[in-house]
């Protein structure tokens, strides 16, 4: 039985069934245990699952307690620095079990001498691309060796590699790695490289393969969704157009995507949204509402083509769910530039604002520009977007106060009942047990708060 902490750090899974049924014979690996624990995106997520798939190829048992391990793995995420403090954090606190530990994810490529510095008898430090090398390393540690590197392993064909599902309903689909884009502060482009999409054929594969076992929820997974299949003459329509034909009941959720390609494919895109298999949920991240700082961070459009752009998906697809994310205190912003942020945001009303305070990421080139703000000025900036989103998405909640449809049971709720996902992709809360996991319901909403609705079996 899987079980895990989808949302969370920690990704548990009890693939005592699994190691046995893909048992190699190798005895060396009978008495291994690995804990493996996760940070960052769905696309680390999904490198997880990978992970867990190469143990269990080779019999290696899986533990969900850091106490019962042999060997630690932590999957890194590297995008932002508050997250990189936590890991940091995190990894001193394990050192002080004395076992072997290996750090593995994107944090390895965009900052190695702080790992090192922070964990100086670390047992192996991998890269996103070095997964296929983890029993013979992990061979390598039991025998007494330490201070391994691998980061630089050829691009993983992702989908053709072993994985093990950490959730019953959910089911994680990269369909690429790496990006087009060369944002001046970005520094997960270290990490992930250039754009290399993978085939259509395994992603409609794996998506079968996926549906088969039971999964009723596919997340399609990139840096950047929308450049999918630029480097292969193919492009993420067509690829959703080939997902929506298979003769299965399942939900779509499409993964993040900059306006810069996004305004490429807007078109194709919206006749494929129209089918009710993908979720009316769109993440486009806008990042600033100033040209002038959109200019310096090199994202390639301007604030006038993202408001049509969200104007042309809302008069095409009523009731779209929109996420955005924006950085404040960017290098040389100005009192300004923030206000013209903050009237963006007012403007198009996102349902979803993530905010991010600016934090310097090694070897760009945001670290060199000049105009940096003090703490104290960026998290005053950060509060006060900060409140100005959660008035903005209680308020597109509330519209959906009255609702009957159909939702998705995709999750077990935190405090008890459930998590379905209506065609907006909107979370409810439904505080019943007469449903069950991967089921489709007939709900009624009841009220909503910033983060999610009510709702109520009918």
């Amino acid at each position: 039985m899987l079980t895990s902490e989808f949302y969370g750090r920690q990704v548990r899974c009890d693939m005592e069934m699994v190691s046995q049924k893909n048992f190699d014979g190798n005895c060396n690996y009978l008495n291994m245990k690995i804990y493996v624990e996760t940070y960052g995106c769905a696309l680390n997520k999904a490198d997880t699952e990978v992970i867990l798939g190469i143990l269990a190829k080779r019999g290696i048992r899986v533990v969900d307690s850091v106490d019962d391990a042999t060997i630690i793995i932590v999957n890194t995420c590297g995008v932002k620095a508050p997250t990189e403090f936590k890991i940091l954090k995190r990894l001193k606190e394990l050192r002080k079990l004395s076992k072997p530990i290996i750090v593995a994810g994107c944090l390895p490529k965009i900052n190695l001498e702080k790992i090192k510095e922070t964990l100086p008898d670390y047992a192996a430090i991998l890269g996103p691309d070095s997964y296929e090398s983890l029993p013979e390393i992990i061979l390598q540690i039991m025998s007494g060796r330490k201070g391994i590197i691998n980061l630089n392993g050829k691009p993983l064909s992702r989908l053709t590699l072993p994985s093990v599902r950490t959730h019953p309903v959910i089911g994680i689909v990269p369909i690429s790695q790496g990006c087009l884009g060369n944002c001046s502060y970005c520094a997960v482009k270290f990490a992930r490289g250039r754009l290399i999409s993978y085939s259509p054929e395994d992603i409609v594969k794996k998506v079968k393969q996926l549906l088969l076992e039971g999964c009723k929820e596919i997340w399609l997974t990139a840096q950047d969704t929308a450049v999918y299949g630029i480097d292969i003459g193919y492009s993420l329509p067509q690829l959703l157009e080939d997902l929506v034909e298979l003769p299965y009941e399942y939900r779509i959720r499409v993964g993040m995507m900059n306006p810069a390609y996004l305004k490429q494919i807007v078109d194709e895109l919206i006749e494929v949204f129209k089918s009710p298999k993908i979720y009316k949920f769109l993440h486009i991240p806008v990042q600033s509402g100033s040209n002038r700082i959109l200019k310096k961070m090199n994202r390639k459009y301007t604030i006038e083509e993202f408001k049509e752009l969200v104007k042309l998906l809302r008069t095409s697809l009523p009731k779209l769910t929109l996420s955005t994310d924006v950085i404040v205190g960017f290098p040389g912003e100005t009192e300004e530039d923030f206000q013209e942020t903050i009237k963006l945001l007012e403007e198009v009303q996102p349902d979803i604002t993530n905010v991010s305070r600016f934090a310097v990421r090694p070897r760009t080139e945001a670290e060199k520009m000049s105009g940096k703000l003090p703490g104290w000025k960026i998290k005053e900036r950060s509060r006060k977007v900060s409140k100005i989103v959660r008035k903005i998405s209680l308020q597109r909640n509330l519209e959906w106060i009255g609702y009957v449809g159909e939702a998705l049971v995709s999750e077990i709720g935190i405090k008890g009942g459930f998590v379905a996902r209506n065609f907006a992709y909107k979370p409810i809360i439904i505080n019943s047990n007469e449903t069950t996991l991967g089921s489709f319901v007939k709900v009624k909403i009841v009220d909503a708060n910033i983060t999610h609705l009510v709702g109520k079996i009918v």
